[in-house]
């Protein structure tokens, strides 16, 4: 679905709210009041807080979606080459809406979790297994990859390094005697670190030894 720049607008919003007051937490009232438009508007626009966080996920989706599909189409790279430029792609869209991921960590590590939101990170989920499954499947099929891959833990080492560092990057800063960096240079830093980190692990996981590719 296509979204106009004022239901952009609101969506962006509502991520930011949602991220730091939570789903239950955050009324339409609250969203209408930060985006300076009427409540009226909303239930124009979205008809409900609960179509409004879908609205949220399908855009987010799309756009993962896309960079994903632009990645297993250039038929100009090799399947590590893919695999690289994927992990990349991650951090920078990890790094770059954390507003959006502190809503799917604050849902999943939730006593009381909304169904509708549950279902929404379960799609996406799926979605990003599947379009991971044809890249891996290529590189298995031209014989560069190996064919015992877990898909599952392959995802869980990639996000969950992600946000880890994410979650935990002020303690980095100290640990790495890097607190007279500025908020953009520690960033900048933190997506360098984690490429080459995540990088080397995924090239020793995926990749034949006589296959080995940069």
């Amino acid at each position: 679905m296509e979204y106009n720049t004022k239901q952009i607008q609101i969506i962006e919003v509502a991520e930011r709210l949602f991220a730091n007051k939570g789903f239950a937490g955050t009324s339409v009232r609250d969203i209408a009041q930060e985006a300076d438009i009427n409540v009226s508007m909303i239930s124009y626009y979205f008809g409900s807080k609960e179509k409004l966080i879908e609205a949220l996920f399908n855009v987010r989706m799309v756009e993962s979606r896309s960079r994903m599909e632009n990645i297993l189409q250039n038929e100009e790279l090799t399947p590590l080459q893919k695999v690289n430029i994927w992990i990349d792609t991650v951090i920078d869209r990890l790094m770059g809406n954390q507003c959006f991921y502190n809503i799917m960590m604050r849902e999943q590590l939730s006593a009381e979790r909304t169904p509708i939101i549950s279902d929404h990170i379960l799609e996406l989920k799926r979605r990003n297994i599947a379009l991971m499954n044809t890249l891996i499947t290529a590189g298995q099929e031209s014989g560069v990859f190996k064919k015992n891959i877990d898909l599952g833990l392959m995802t869980t080492t990639l996000y969950g390094t992600i946000n880890q560092a994410i979650a935990t990057q002020d303690f980095y800063k100290k640990i790495n005697n890097l607190e007279a960096l500025s908020d953009e240079e520690f960033q900048i830093y933190l997506k360098r670190k984690l490429s080459v980190h995540l990088k080397s692990i995924f090239k020793l996981t995926v990749s034949n030894e006589h296959h080995i590719q940069n």
